[in-house]
């Protein structure tokens, strides 16, 4: 099977983009194509696959699969790179559209011109923070806000939120020292997290200016991960560290994005996305 694809990154989060308006793959084959498209060594390469399709409630849609072939409901990243892709290639009419996604429906807006997007803006919604809705065992409570966490003997203070998928965020004073491959591949199946859980380190340099770390659910250590970029900022308001209403410079492995939790409650993100394949993926669904 010769699969069109284009590959493209924000902020080295990168993922192989079907365009679906284009052609069709059977629902049976998508896991199993996202494990063998991302794999470095005999496939293309990348963090995962995001399928771009027509959408009866959006101007495009978009669905998500882990390099691990399991499918999840959100990607930051991956929402500029659609926006980007979308624009660029004359799928939506208008620089202002929206995209649906497995955890609702979220408006960009893009910078530049068709033949180059060089900046998005997603209103990515208002953050879960009730704990049973993000979810997470225990106690129900409103919010999960610097809870002590024990795992694998580690005490940690841990604060839950959703944006659309799980964030488990840990604040540390030193983000080069902090336990990522130690800890992230237990707390991201931490049974008090029914559906595993992305897990980020957080490094407060200012109000308006945080290091940040990820290990994704699914996928391992990325370069940066937009829906945990945009999680990390709203828990470092509700630990009182960062103000609602300003814009915070996040500081991912991968590069800068700037996210604001306004006073309507709807987190907003702002960054680039790049493309840097376009081709023809040669593939048997036999493996």
């Amino acid at each position: 099977m010769r699969i069109p694809f284009t590959k493209m990154h924000g902020l080295g989060n990168s993922y192989i983009f079907l365009n679906l308006f284009d052609f069709n793959i059977e629902e049976e084959y998508l896991s199993q194509l996202a494990i063998d498209v991302a794999n470095k060594d005999t496939g293309i390469g990348s963090d995962g696959l995001i399928l771009i399709h027509p959408s009866n409630q959006a101007d495009a849609g978009m669905r998500i699969f882990n390099k691990d072939g399991s499918e999840g409901k959100n990607c930051g990243n991956g929402i500029r790179c659609v926006a980007k892709y979308v624009y660029e290639n004359n799928i939506v009419e208008h620089n202002t559209f929206s995209i649906e996604t497995k955890a609702g429906i979220v408006t960009a807006q893009v910078g530049g011109d068709r033949n180059q997007v060089d900046e998005v803006t997603v209103d990515m919604g208002k953050p879960i923070l009730n704990r049973h809705l993000i979810p997470m065992e225990g106690d129900d409570a409103v919010q999960v806000v610097s809870e002590p966490f024990l795992v694998s003997h580690h005490p940690l203070d841990l604060t839950a939120v959703s944006m659309g998928n799980p964030h488990a965020i840990f604040f540390v004073e030193d983000i080069e020292n902090a336990p990522l491959m130690e800890l992230g591949p237990s707390i991201t199946v931490d049974t008090r997290f029914p559906e595993g859980v992305n897990v980020e380190f957080v490094e407060i340099i200012s109000d308006k200016e945080i290091n940040f770390r990820v290990w994704e659910r699914g996928s391992g250590i990325t370069q940066a991960c937009g829906t945990g970029a945009c999680a990390a900022v709203v828990a470092s308001i509700l630990n009182g560290y960062s103000t609602e209403g300003q814009e915070v410079c996040v500081h991912l492995s991968g590069g800068d994005l700037f996210i604001k939790w306004a006073e309507d409650g709807r987190v907003w993100m702002r960054g680039n996305a790049e493309t840097t394949v376009v081709g023809e993926y040669i593939w048997s669904s036999n493996g």
